[in-house]
């Protein structure tokens, strides 16, 4: 599950990491959290603005190693959770974890401004309200009427406010919004420069208003806060996984960096001390955090308690299958959570349906209606000693489309005719776009699992990250089936028929075979259409005789089986 990647990975610094503590800190003092606005004066100095740029990336990057981190240690702590006999062969590698984590944290720290936070806070505030606004002041008569000065003047007063309350930089870094209402005049336009000069004593008297409101309240930190991270709720894709702190604007990360005190990362809790401002704005319905007022915080244990529905061994692969254990959807959960293959094709058993190949989304379907069953294994389960040879036989086919088509007219006379609906012209659809021998074992598990699938449908979840496009392409033959010779015979050339009879395909009509969704018979294959069957590829000993079963393509087609042999 990518368990032992997670305890290796951001537990010490790695080549990436090239700055140490002291270049951190001075970063820090040049930064505009750290600056007043009288210094932008030094902005026309190039070394000086050099410096402050490299300093922002040194920010940037900082910051998104810690985030990178917690991350990481929510991903062990919440697989060590679920898997409490691991706790003791863990423990040192989660204690690594952290003592890396406290340092990466207290390097964050040192560009956040506990200040510019409580005054973002203040900014956000109800309480602030729009101040009026001087639609009358002759240094705005370059904007135009009244009625042009007072919508101008809102605007700057809404994008203060949405940078003031964003973050905690201090008031250089909003300067020059007073650029914002000017936007758009000519520079050598009458009036421009007193409306330049009027917007920059706005905003310094808003500035000066919200420090003001800070003021009014205590700064230092008194208010305990048990706050929750935003679950993942986004559909999981392959090697692509959110992060905890995902989603929390700038201000939430600088306040989370700043006043932390203990962290439960394999529950998404943490505990904050926060100054009464910084509270009420968490406490808000519109903060990214779930917050509730805490006590007092315990000490955080390295390795977490176990999470109720703890894998227990049994559950998966790693016992005799006679030793197996039922799922559950917390079992599920947890799979879906901490393992990035986990969106693929398994054999499982139940009493009610046998064996069965089934998506982990239809297991989990069944599992929450009462299902009793086990996973017996899953595509990336299968052996090697039967993949591997298979794999080096497998080559994929050319792009171009030579020859002529399935089903019609000039096919009969080719020697290999109907070898495109084998066996082995799937297997080498499904890797046709495959980048790299990790990509292509992987579409080959998947070919092998749903080859025993009597029902295709059953693999249609209606997403497309369990099965793709060329796993497909490997299942169902390239094109329709022609039924045009077994019409009944007529006068009319183009479409009568010999009048063969379909008793066989008539028989299994009660039976279906396999049948393709109708969405991947849509999406997938254009070139069905109504007059054709599309038909899924069987096994066959040779290239020349393949077996291929009918899928319907539209309602009420017959779903049967018939034997086609070249001629």
């Amino acid at each position: 599950m990518g368990l032992l990647h997670q305890l290796q990975a951001y537990a010490e610094p790695d080549e990436d990491v090239y700055w140490t503590q002291d270049e951190v800190r001075a970063a820090a003092e040049l930064l505009p959290s750290k600056r007043n606005v009288a210094d932008e004066d030094d902005e026309d100095d190039d070394g000086r603005w050099e410096a402050r740029r490299e300093a922002d990336h040194l920010q940037e990057q900082v910051l998104s190693l810690w985030r990178h981190a917690a991350g990481s240690l929510h991903r062990a702590q919440a697989v060590i959770a679920h898997l409490p006999w691991l706790t003791d062969w863990a423990w040192p590698k989660l204690l690594a974890k952290e003592g890396y984590f406290e340092t990466l944290q207290a390097q964050a720290a040192l560009f956040v401004e506990p200040a510019g936070l409580v005054v973002a806070a203040a900014a956000a505030a109800a309480a602030l309200g729009t101040p009026p606004l001087p639609a009358n002041d002759p240094a705005f008569a370059v904007l135009g009427n009244r009625s042009q000065v007072s919508t101008g003047l809102s605007a700057l007063w809404r994008r203060w406010q949405y940078a003031a309350e964003g973050g905690w930089e201090g008031p250089a870094s909003r300067a020059f919004r007073r650029y914002d209402l000017v936007e758009g005049i000519r520079s050598n336009k009458k009036g421009h420069a007193e409306a330049l000069e009027g917007a920059a004593r706005l905003i310094q008297s808003w500035e000066d208003e919200a420090r003001a409101a800070a003021a009014t309240t205590d700064s230092i930190p008194t208010v305990w806060v048990t706050a929750r991270l935003p679950e993942d709720t986004d559909e999981p894709s392959r090697g692509n996984t959110r992060e905890a702190l995902d989603g929390l604007d700038r201000w939430t990360l600088g306040v989370v960096v700043t006043w932390t005190v203990t962290a439960d990362w394999s529950r998404r809790t943490l505990t904050l001390k926060v100054p009464t401002l910084v509270a009420d704005r968490l406490f808000a319905s519109s903060s990214a955090l779930a917050c509730e007022r805490g006590a007092e915080a315990e000490p955080a244990e390295a390795v977490p308690q176990a999470q109720p529905g703890s894998v227990v061994p049994g559950v998966f692969d790693d016992t005799a299958v006679f030793d197996r254990q039922p799922v559950t959807p917390a079992h599920l959960r947890a799979l879906r959570n901490f393992s990035y293959a986990a969106d693929q094709l398994y054999i499982v058993f139940s009493t009610s349906g046998g064996a069965e190949v089934l998506p982990l989304e239809v297991i989990e379907k069944r599992v929450e209606q009462g299902w009793l069953g086990v996973i017996v294994a899953g595509a990336s389960d299968l052996p090697e000693s039967v993949i591997n040879p298979w794999m080096k036989e497998v080559h994929p086919t050319p792009e171009a489309d030579e020859g002529p088509h399935p089903g019609h007219a000039g096919a009969g006379q080719d020697d290999r005719s109907g070898a495109d609906l084998g066996l082995a012209a799937g297997a080498q659809a499904a890797v046709r776009w495959a980048h790299g021998e990790r990509a292509k074992e992987h579409n080959l598990r998947l070919l092998a699992m749903a080859r025993g699938v009597p029902d295709l449908r059953s693999l249609d979840t209606g997403r497309s990250g369990v099965l793709s496009v060329t796993v497909w392409e490997g299942l169902l033959t390239p094109g329709p089936l022609d039924l045009t010779p077994f019409r009944p015979p007529s006068t009319d050339r183009w479409r009568g028929g010999s009048g063969l009879p379909l008793a066989y395909w008539d028989r299994c009509r009660s039976t279906p075979r396999t049948r393709i969704p109708r969405s991947k018979a849509r999406d997938i294959h254009p070139s069905v259409s109504t007059h054709g069957t599309e038909v899924s590829r069987r096994a066959t000993t040779s290239s020349a005789s393949p077996t291929c079963w009918p899928v319907t393509t539209g309602t009420g087609a017959a779903s049967a089986a018939a034997t086609l042999r070249a001629g």
